[in-house]
């Protein structure tokens, strides 16, 4: 399948059937997070598999789980991250928001449904998987066999600007 064709077909599923997605895809998925870019190749991140019922319990007093089987607790390391000299912005969220994104459409490509959750209480995450001072919990990805409606790869000609509001040459305006 062509990339384009891929990103089109990727949405955010929020409802799941409850069969467990096995070990082989879930390693494939993290695979795509191992090998994804991050500045600097500093890879600041460690990620936390979820697939117990007790375990994404525990998830859902910090934020919805839509009732997916299988989570990746996203954290990063702002120490171990990249920061430009400049203005010393840290990489730890672009990072880890590129790895999110290789995992999601890495579902999308084995057939599963994902959300990418950002709405979450990251203090309950931290307290309840024991997550180091270092790091902090940047996103959750969810993901399972989706049972919610398939939305159409061409939802996009509706729902998103098209590229002439988006990009310019050269110049801002």
């Amino acid at each position: 399948m062509a990339f384009i064709d891929l990103a089109k077909k990727r949405y955010s599923s929020r409802k799941y059937d409850e069969k467990a997605v096995d070990d082989n895809l879930i390693n494939q998925i993290l695979e795509t997070a191992r090998v994804a870019p991050t500045a600097a190749n500093r890879q600041p991140f460690h990620l936390i598999v979820l697939k117990t019922k007790s375990s994404l319990e525990k998830l859902s007093k910090a934020g919805n789980t839509f009732g997916a089987p299988a989570a990746i607790i996203v954290c990063g390391s702002k120490a171990q991250a990249w920061t430009r000299p400049y203005d010393n912005a840290n990489t730890a969220i672009v990072d880890t928001s590129i790895i999110t994104d290789h995992m999601m459409l890495a579902c999308a490509d084995l057939g599963l449904g994902s959300v990418w959750i950002y709405r979450f209480d990251p203090a309950i995450v931290k307290a309840e998987f024991n997550i180091s001072e270092e790091f902090e919990p940047m996103h959750i990805l969810l993901f399972g066999y989706s049972i919610d409606d398939v939305k159409s790869p061409d939802r996009h000609d509706k729902v998103r600007k098209p590229v002439n509001e988006l990009v310019t040459c050269e110049t801002f305006r």
